[in-house]
């Protein structure tokens, strides 16, 4: 063994372990390095007296039979302590128990019910909602050319198809696209909002295409965030919020800042709140963003322009970069109300805020009437964005490859949908408006019969796809869930699911007002079961505050 080899052993004697064939224990000799003579002058003593796990070693353990074994290089204590700070209450504990009570009703195990009803997230053809036929003639063309020759498949939908499958390499949506997204997706997704937003102009390079819009704003986050200490990144986000934002936040070691929504309002924003925020964040951080979800995830509010213009203006006089995600803004029910984009509203009050108010927008196929969570279709805009800033966006994104390819092509057919004319475009219209209408009709149920319930309040639910009523919860429930470890809302939720089989997320997972309660359920079982899931929580709850009063 050369000079070399022999020195990167820090101790002076080797002691090995060795068995004889019909021994159950180890025999232990020492062996004595020749070198270990002189090793007071050799770099490595001053550790020999630490242990493994001082040194940074894996630490060994005995085995029954007596043979050392390594623990885990990767364990609790020495994972990124980031990932174990990051929180997702629409995918958490009640969410799993309600999956091992599905589990256990197959098994035969008695309920006091048949089924569990999952009202916790927005996963609108899971719970029922029938795809667009266009969307998925279309897809089904270009998974399968073949069909192309298919005479009961419409004009219009194989001339999208022929369109998207020529700009994919090798005519196939097996292949890569270019990073930002396939160029011709990108194009109609510029002239898409062109229309939406009244003829304001829109550059294709300015869009990249996304893993759905949580893909986009996790990596703007990534872009946004820098810093140590009062330095460090904030990131200013409502609350109640949707947890992918304090999730992401709490990943990339940033700095949360809590703005609370007005519920006496019907969760508006006020910008006396905003500044509020801003000037304590101050004191420790750096804020540098402020995100806006319109409509609103998981309050259902959705903002009136002038609403939009200050908060544009507050972000031009505090120097913030504007996220907006605009996922819900097919999804607006309530009279009065309108959905207005901020790229909208910034570019009509003019060039003192278009030419300097830095914005990244943020849609989806999840939502709306299209509810396709599962393609993982979506794109994001960038205004204002420095040039040099600009190029490393591209290069980070370009570390992922591309964004999958089917969810490309369904993203296209949102913004360039069947237009007057087409053979597709009655049936489109027809399957779109019922899709909308019945969601608004289960929104005005949904609030109605909520509100019948003594120690149940709930706010119009204006759009998106949720309703957030305030629950009152009797001070001996209170106890209890703190006696068990648990947050009283958890507490609530839960005990509904053991006792109803209905699936909510309580309202401690998105954030609220010290005091209150709530819990998040999504609008969008077909209406004779949201009836009946509606009808559930009144019984229970009434249930619940006696049991607990």
């Amino acid at each position: 063994m050369s000079a070399a080899r022999i020195q990167m052993f820090p101790c002076r004697s080797v002691r090995i372990l060795s068995r004889g064939r019909n021994e159950c224990g180890p025999r232990v000799r020492s062996v004595t390095s020749p070198l270990s003579s002189s090793s007071s002058s050799y770099p490595g003593r001053a550790f020999s007296g630490l242990s493994e796990t001082r040194r940074g070693l894996p630490h060994e353990k005995m085995t029954e039979n007596g043979l050392s074994s390594r623990g885990k290089v990767l364990t609790i204590d020495t994972m990124n302590p980031t990932v174990k700070k990051v929180e997702y209450a629409v995918r958490g504990p009640i969410v799993q128990r309600a999956v091992q009570i599905e589990q256990e009703l197959r098994e035969g195990v008695k309920k006091p019910f048949a089924e569990v009803i999952k009202a916790n997230i927005g996963d609108a053809h899971a719970m029922g909602q029938q795809p667009i036929t266009f969307f998925r003639q279309v897809l089904a063309l270009c998974s399968y050319p073949e069909l192309l020759n298919d005479s009961t498949f419409p004009e219009d939908a194989k001339s999208r198809a022929r369109r998207i499958l020529q700009s994919c390499g090798g005519s196939s949506m097996g292949a890569y696209s270019a990073s930002q997204g396939i160029d011709c997706v990108r194009q109609d997704v510029a002239g898409y909002i062109e229309r939406r937003d009244g003829g304001v102009p829109c550059d294709p390079d300015n869009i990249y295409l996304t893993t759905g819009a949580s893909d986009g704003i996790v990596t703007m986050l990534k872009l946004l965030v820098c810093g140590e200490g009062a330095t460090r990144t904030g990131v200013m986000i409502s609350i109640p919020q949707y947890p992918l934002y304090s999730a992401a936040l709490a990943e990339l070691g940033a700095v949360q800042i809590n703005y609370y929504l007005n519920e006496q309002k019907c969760w508006s924003l006020d910008m006396s709140e905003l500044q509020r925020a801003l000037e304590e964040a101050r004191r420790h951080c750096n804020p540098r963003a402020l995100c806006i979800i319109n409509p609103g995830n998981p309050t259902g509010q959705v903002q009136s322009r002038q609403c939009i213009e200050d908060v544009i203006r507050f972000a031009a006089k505090e120097r913030l970069f504007l996220m907006a995600d605009e996922v819900y803004q097919d999804n607006v029910y309530a009279d009065g109300c309108q959905f207005h984009s901020f790229k909208k509203v910034l570019f009509e009050m003019g060039p003192e805020y278009s030419n300097t108010v830095e914005l990244a927008s943020f849609h989806s196929t999840s939502k709306c009437y299209m509810g396709e969570c599962g393609f993982r279709g979506g794109y994001m805009e960038i205004i204002n964005m420095d040039a040099e800033v600009k190029a490393q966006l591209t290069k980070l994104v370009s570390v992922r490859l591309c964004p999958p390819v089917p969810g490309q092509a369904l993203m296209d057919l949102v913004v360039n949908s069947p237009q007057p004319g087409e053979p597709s475009y009655d049936n489109f219209i027809k399957e779109r408006t019922a899709t909308l209408s019945v969601l608004a009709e289960k929104a005005k149920l949904t609030e109605q019969i909520l509100n019948t319930v003594p120690g149940i309040s709930c706010n119009p639910v204006q759009g998106a796809m949720y309703s957030f009523p305030c629950i009152t919860i009797p001070e001996k429930a209170i106890k209890e869930a703190k006696e068990k470890g648990q947050a009283p809302d958890m507490f609530y939720c839960m005990k509904m699911l053991e006792e109803t089989g209905i699936c909510l997320v309580p309202g401690s997972g998105f954030g609220q007002r010290d005091g209150t309660y709530h819990f998040r359920m999504t609008i969008l079982p077909p209406t004779d079961k949201l009836k009946i899931l509606l009808n559930k929580v009144k019984e229970f709850h009434q249930k619940f505050t006696q049991q607990y009063s």
